[in-house]
């Protein structure tokens, strides 16, 4: 959802990227939770937030987790709710909630995953969702997904928030950094417009 063209309607364009595969760094995490053992999957709950078409909760779900989805658009949770071919008893193991996600309360889980959602948080607002994220997350409980950077071609939008990388950093007290990886590249949005992104890839434990 981080680049979704003005002209797009969100159905639109979750229709357009809902097929695609999963985020690394949620790959990442869920990778990290199976090399370690532990609580098997199905007593694991994952909170997606900005959880658009499901494309990484399809994946969650797939490997046995509880998975709550958190989205401001009603087309996004009712997309959720409606995949189909999920596998087994997905279905029973998914929820949804229609809510901005730095008003968004939601219970200790395991799994933080927020892939290009937190971008979308206004900087007012940031710090307040950055506490209540570490804060829900059970002890080895991990973090996913990206912030952008000062760098990126969208930095100054309204209602959007931006680092750098010395404020990335700072954020980064009180975790163990799994994953902390620096991109900066020239590609496209959805609608085909071309881009400069700036995005630091996160995986993050909960001390």
């Amino acid at each position: 959802m981080s680049d979704r063209p003005n002209a797009l309607s969100w159905a639109e364009y979750y229709q357009r990227t809902g097929g695609r595969p999963p985020r690394d760094t949620m790959l990442a995490a869920l990778d990290a939770f199976d090399a370690e053992g532990g609580a098997p999957p199905e007593r694991r709950l994952a909170v997606d937030l900005g959880c658009g078409a499901g494309r990484d909760a399809v994946e969650m779900l797939r490997r046995g987790w509880l998975v709550l989805g958190i989205d401001a658009e009603p087309a996004a949770i009712a997309g959720l709710l409606a995949l189909p071919n999920l596998p087994g008893d997905a279905r029973s193991r998914l929820d949804g909630r229609v809510a901005r996600f730095e008003e968004a309360e939601w219970p200790a889980c395991h799994l933080v995953n927020a892939s290009f959602a937190l971008p979308l948080c206004p900087p007012e607002y940031f710090d307040a969702l950055w506490a209540r994220i570490h804060d829900a997350l059970l002890p080895g409980g991990r973090f996913a997904g990206q912030l952008y950077g000062v760098r990126d071609s969208w930095a100054g939008r309204a209602g959007m928030t931006f680092h750098t990388a010395a404020g990335i950093d700072a954020r980064l007290a009180g975790w163990r950094v799994e994953m902390r990886r620096e991109v900066e590249e020239d590609s496209t949005t959805v609608r085909g417009e071309a881009k400069h992104w700036h995005i630091f890839h996160l995986v993050l434990r909960k001390r």
